[in-house]
């Protein structure tokens, strides 16, 4: 049996992503496929990018990873030329060079991993979907290419881990590394099966929580200078996205980011 590490999101935030390698080697998994947004929201873009060349197999790329490449010195205002000025011109020629899909097969079932949709990096769909969106994340489409369709279809983009199974195809998110809003802790995903097997073998999948020190996280990002880094704090104690803090009384100043939302669809 091989088993397949699928993580995602990780959002400039290097603590939590060796937190989950540390995990990963504690497991014996050695095969890593990364579902994008490698920089952008944490302090340590850069090194999230150098971590993801050295450990993950294939990266593809996330609405991030295809938006902040491309900052402009306009913008230097913008929270969002902060964290483009973080990288390296070698990290950002690397996020703009990324692949949308990638697909692979284990145990008879094709599995295709992208992003936020098969429409779009930009294109979002949440766990609370409706059989037309369930349906589109299977199909053929410019940004995946023709070929077989999958039997399961993994992606990132919402930072809320789920799983759905319909009519024998299964929908995974898998969370957010660096990220997550549905919980303080890190999520990835472990896809287990064989090969060369048909149907026949065993599949599986696993949903994985890794503890990260939050502290630590919020302490490197205030020493570095970040921008929009109350949002970011919150964010990462309670789980709860920065669109809402206002309503739910938790920010008390500009996030930052208004900007950037303008012309990327967040999370």
């Amino acid at each position: 049996m091989q088993r397949v590490a699928v993580i995602s999101d990780l959002h400039g935030n290097a603590t939590a992503f060796e937190a989950v390698l540390a995990d990963l080697r504690r497991r014996g998994v050695s095969t890593i496929l990364n579902l994008g947004d490698v920089a952008g929201k944490g302090p340590r873009g850069s090194e999230c990018v150098r971590l993801s060349r050295l450990h993950c197999a294939v990266t593809v790329r996330g609405n991030w990873d295809d938006f902040l490449p491309n900052e402009t010195p306009e913008r230097r205002d913008d929270a969002g030329w902060w964290w483009h000025s973080e990288l390296s011109p070698e990290d950002r020629e690397w996020l703009r060079s990324l692949p949308l899909s990638h697909d692979i097969t284990l145990s008879g079932r094709r599995i295709r991993l992208f992003h936020a949709s098969a429409r779009s990096v930009y294109h979002r769909v949440h766990a609370q979907h409706t059989d037309e969106e369930f349906a589109g994340m299977f199909a053929a489409t410019e940004l995946t290419g023709d070929g077989p369709l999958p039997d399961v279809v993994c992606y990132g983009d919402i930072h809320d881990a789920f799983i759905s199974t319909h009519r024998s195809r299964t929908l995974v998110n898998v969370g957010s590394v660096g990220n997550p809003l549905d919980e303080t802790q890190a999520s990835y995903v472990i896809l287990e099966g064989e090969p060369d097997g048909d149907r026949s073998a065993p599949f599986g999948i696993q949903f994985v929580r890794v503890a990260f020190d939050i502290d630590a996280e919020i302490a490197l990002a205030t020493a570095l200078g970040m921008p929009a880094l109350e949002a970011y704090a919150i964010e990462l104690r309670t789980a709860i996205y920065r669109g809402h803090h206002e309503a739910a009384g938790l920010l008390g100043q500009d996030d930052g980011q208004a900007s950037v939302r303008s012309r990327l669809l967040d999370p």
